[in-house]
């Protein structure tokens, strides 16, 4: 480690995790990035042994919703709920966030078309006023057998912080739902319909996927290409779900069901994307495949908070500690280098000279990793 300069924070003594190996050492940060990695020194800030990792990376929360809308014709101040949303992030380690914001609305959501700018310009009002501790950026998650969804994302797309889509159809029958009964249960619980009202439901679900998924899937990717937005699959079952994916140009596979379409999305060269709750839980709640078998078996590259934005943390630890094969690194890469590097953020992501100073101090608590501290750009903010 090099002589501390005058603008120059170290952090010491701690369990560093870099990329490939985890070293006992010392970080030091200057103008908004890493500037040295070394053995641990006197000098600077002691981290007491704990773990240092890079910034959290998260592609997929929808989480910023259930704060504007916290309850069922409940609309919250949407400032105020922004603010809430990137306090509960960031002090679960992430610093850079893609706030999932929905395109493509049926008539039982409890949100309209207009909603979605409105969320999207309280982002952007945070962002610009610099009061938010994470980076926010937005993923516009388009569900394609909504009639309204290709005007909806039109209205949306040229927003400067829109970086991501997911391409996803919910219909009755396929990708998440393949199975009737868990169909069934997720909406007759959600929506306390009858069953003659979910039977109409379901046949009105399959008739606008049959109408409008196809042609909507295509628009949307093209709109996508030419602005230079990242794109996602979403639910992916089948191997035609993926060959079709390839040829849309999708380089993230969100939360396959099956390893028959993880298995394809790796032969495609695709990021495969599962969610932190699937693992901490040990499973999926609709019964799809596994996040840890998928793990184990070679075939995850990114985790995400999916709906608790704490579980990205707590997953990549449960992920190191409990399946065979994954070292802590790996699954931390998982978190931070690997979302990264699929969105295209070659600047962030791990801790290595020159790269942004990211970074969160944890200790391991009850088999929980408590979040310290965290820095984004060199800055603290939790």
């Amino acid at each position: 480690m090099n002589q501390i300069g005058i603008d120059e924070t170290e952090l010491t003594n701690a369990r560093v995790v870099l990329a490939d190996q985890v070293l006992h050492g010392a970080v030091a940060m200057a103008g908004g990035v890493i500037t040295d990695i070394g053995p641990a020194s006197h000098r600077g800030t002691d981290l007491n042994g704990d773990y240092l990792i890079p910034g959290l990376v998260e592609l997929h929360t929808d989480h910023l919703e259930t704060h504007y809308a916290p309850r069922p014709k409940v609309r919250w101040n949407p400032v105020a709920a922004v603010q809430a949303h990137d306090a509960q992030i960031a002090a679960s380690g992430i610093t850079t966030v893609f706030d999932a914001i929905r395109v493509g609305i049926d008539e039982h959501a409890d949100m309209r078309m207009e909603e979605l700018r409105i969320l999207a310009d309280a982002v952007t009002a945070g962002v610009t006023a610099g009061r938010l501790r994470a980076e926010h950026l937005i993923h516009l998650r388009c569900e394609v057998s909504a009639p309204d969804c290709l005007e909806s994302f039109e209205a949306i797309m040229d927003h400067p912080l829109v970086r991501l889509a997911s391409l996803m159809d919910h219909a009755p029958g396929q990708r998440q739902f393949a199975s009737p009964d868990a169909y069934k249960i997720y909406y007759q619980g959600k929506l306390k319909m009858s069953d003659q009202a979910l039977a109409e439901f379901i046949a009105r679900r399959s008739f606008e996927s049959s109408t409008y998924a196809d042609k909507h899937r295509l628009a949307l990717a093209e709109l996508s290409a030419s602005r230079g937005i990242a794109l996602a699959s979403h639910d992916d079952a089948t191997r035609a779900h993926v060959e079709e994916a390839k040829r849309l140009g999708i380089r993230i596979a969100e939360f396959p069901t099956t390893f028959e379409a993880a298995e394809a999305s790796r032969a495609a060269g695709m990021a495969i994307l599962m969610g932190g709750p699937n693992v901490v839980r040990g499973g999926s709640h609709s019964g799809n495949v596994s996040a840890r078998d998928l793990a184990a078996a070679g075939l995850l590259d990114i985790l995400s908070s999916d709906y608790i934005p704490f579980s990205m943390l707590q997953s990549a630890f449960c992920l190191a500690g409990e399946v065979p094969g994954i070292s802590l690194p790996q699954a931390i890469n998982m978190v931070t280098k690997n979302p990264a590097d699929a969105a295209g953020l070659s600047d962030r992501g791990e801790i290595a000279i020159g790269k942004r100073a990211d970074l969160v101090h944890l200790r391991i608590e009850d088999g929980i990793p408590i979040v310290l501290t965290v820095w984004r750009q060199g800055r603290r903010v939790i």
